[in-house]
């Protein structure tokens, strides 16, 4: 596995307090949440007029489901990380272990499983740790033994070197050089 420097915020999360910046991000999630809301029904509506429509985003849904069970995750490649929500609460989260931190991975907003709020933006974050212990390196298997030659190879070969021979014979010696 590659090494990866993991960011924090330098300041423990109990002691994290609350800046202009991470009000600003929290209004914007709500009102990003509000226009998302807001599609949603829209589509919803749409769905229900045109069975057509309904049928193509069921099978969209369906198709991304199967491509997102396809994909195993090892638990030595997920990453523990402490967040605290913009509502004060603390709590763990998981990313890919190659994010140097838990926004970076998408983990702009999350719920909180204490007040049940949901879309809270993250206003700081540490690391934990891996889930699991990455596994000990194997060594690499012994390299596979070489291929023994065909007959026709090996007569192809003979009548080679009996040719090379043949043309190395039929030269005149060298002279030695006097020493």
């Amino acid at each position: 596995m590659n090494e990866v420097e993991y960011r924090s915020n330098g300041v423990r999360l109990e002691e994290y307090k609350l800046s202009r910046w991470d009000h600003q991000r929290q209004k914007e999630s709500e009102e990003s949440s509000e226009h998302i809301r807001r599609q949603v029904a829209e589509d919803n509506a749409k769905c229900r007029a045109d069975p057509v429509r309904a049928e193509r985003r069921r099978q969209a849904f369906e198709n991304a489901a199967r491509l997102l069970q396809s994909f195993k995750t090892e638990d030595h490649e997920i990453m523990r990380w402490r967040v605290r929500l913009y509502c004060g609460h603390i709590i763990e989260t998981k990313a890919h272990y190659t994010y140097t931190d838990p926004i970076d991975a998408g983990g702009y907003w999350k719920p909180c499983s204490e007040c049940e709020k949901d879309r809270l933006t993250v206003v700081a974050f540490e690391p934990i740790g891996l889930l699991a212990e990455p596994p000990k390196p194997t060594a690499p298997p012994p390299p596979a033994p070489p291929k023994k030659p065909t007959r026709a190879e090996l007569e192809r070969r003979v009548k080679a070197l009996e040719e090379e021979n043949d043309r190395l014979r039929s030269k005149e010696p060298i002279e030695s050089e006097p020493t």
